[in-house]
């Protein structure tokens, strides 16, 4: 059975086989018994992207725990609202909190929780004016800005570069994520990028 547990770039929770580079969590508990989700989306303002492997830990995907999410990767997660992890990815967490101009987690989660809940679809920019590793709505859907490109998401990788189109896209990175990526933080990529 394919669970419930793969995040889009635009922040949605769908079933997909494939289960990409990196996993992460909303805060606690989605899932019910039968490991399906119900209707809310997370359990606190803590929405983390992790390790798949840390320290030889073994989990059961959506267990008696926190229910844990896969992205294709650490761009897909940012875009979803998420932030690295302060246990298994600590020099990453430093890095983005420094970029983003934030002392603790915290901060950063109540600074992106009104982004991660109350997307703004009329956010528009030219995606040539956005840092690499944030995503717009492009063309062909969700898509990854890179070296002057495009790259269209899809749950099993990215295509191939597209150009950028003229005029404005709907941004669907956070707006302190984009500012973060702009001040220097590098997101971990998928190969397929």
């Amino acid at each position: 059975m394919t669970l419930q547990n793969r995040v889009t770039p635009r922040g949605e929770i769908v079933a997909h086989p494939a289960r990409g580079t990196m996993m992460g969590n909303r805060g606690g508990r989605l899932h019910d018994e039968a490991r399906r989700l119900g209707s809310r989306r997370w359990a606190s303002k803590a929405w983390i992207c992790c390790e798949i492997a840390f320290r030889g830990r073994r989990r059961v995907v959506m267990g008696r725990g926190y229910t844990e999410l896969f992205f294709l990767d650490e761009a897909v997660a940012l875009a979803a609202g998420h932030r690295p992890c302060y246990e298994c990815r600590r020099s990453e967490a430093l890095a983005f909190a420094a970029a983003f101009g934030a002392a603790r987690a915290g901060e950063i989660d109540h600074a992106l929780h009104h982004f991660r809940t109350r997307r703004d679809t009329t956010r528009r920019a030219d995606a040539s004016s956005l840092p690499d590793g944030a995503f717009v709505d492009g063309p062909s859907g969700p898509s990854l800005v890179l070296d002057g490109a495009l790259r269209p998401w899809t749950p099993d990788g990215y295509g191939a570069p597209v150009p950028m189109p003229g005029g404005g896209l709907a941004v669907l990175t956070p707006e302190p994520t984009v500012a973060a990526l702009a001040a220097g933080y590098e997101p971990r990529l998928h190969p397929s990028a």
